[in-house]
């Protein structure tokens, strides 16, 4: 069976989008409750029906989605609903927790685990720690938890501060699939690949 008759290529029906709109909405409920605690401190929201359009033009073509630093996981959320295989790390206690509620609360299959999505096998240079100011990379790396290494997923979402692109591209470069799409969002690009 090929990859196009595992997914469907048609919109979903108008009940998923509204579905979707609700898991937007208390996503940003959560964030707004949290804004100023310790969890939150490095958390941003996409522009989620952006991103969610993007993963349903995707369908077909990519099977695996990995979220790094998946905060709340709704985007892990949207791609398992959309039919991937879907998965999230996120370095923050609190975040994983939600996310695996809003997963359960969306029936979403989607699994979240808590660690660094920085793999072991990630060769750093010199100084680039220093320059991640967002990124924690201090933590073990969530790998062993999920069974899997970053090169099992065909596409990989990321939603990397401004100065972090050329590190999550570096990330792919090394610990991905040579064939491992990386889909970033960007408030000034918007979804790019």
């Amino acid at each position: 069976m090929n990859a196009k008759e595992n997914f469907p290529t048609d919109d979903p029906s108008p009940k998923f989008w509204r579905q979707m709109d609700r898991l937007w909405s208390d996503a940003f409920e959560i964030r707004t409750l949290g804004y100023g605690t310790a969890p939150f401190e490095n958390f941003v929201n996409a522009d989620y029906q952006a991103v969610g359009h993007t993963l349903l033009s995707m369908r077909g073509k990519h099977r695996r989605l990995i979220e790094l630093g998946s905060g709340l996981g709704v985007v892990a959320i949207m791609a398992d609903r959309l039919g991937f295989e879907a998965v999230g790390i996120e370095i923050e206690p609190e975040l994983v927790d939600y996310a695996n509620q809003l997963a359960k609360d969306y029936q979403s299959k989607a699994k979240f685990y808590c660690g660094s999505f920085v793999p072991d096998e990630y060769c750093f240079e010199s100084d680039e720690r220093e320059h991640l100011t967002h990124s924690k990379t201090d933590s073990e790396a969530a790998y062993d938890q999920v069974g899997e290494q970053l090169a099992d997923f065909d596409l990989v979402y990321a939603y990397p501060w401004p100065d972090e692109h050329d590190f999550f591209d570096k990330l792919i470069q090394q610990c991905g699939h040579p064939n491992t799409t990386l889909m970033t969002y960007d408030e000034e690009f918007g979804v790019r690949f």
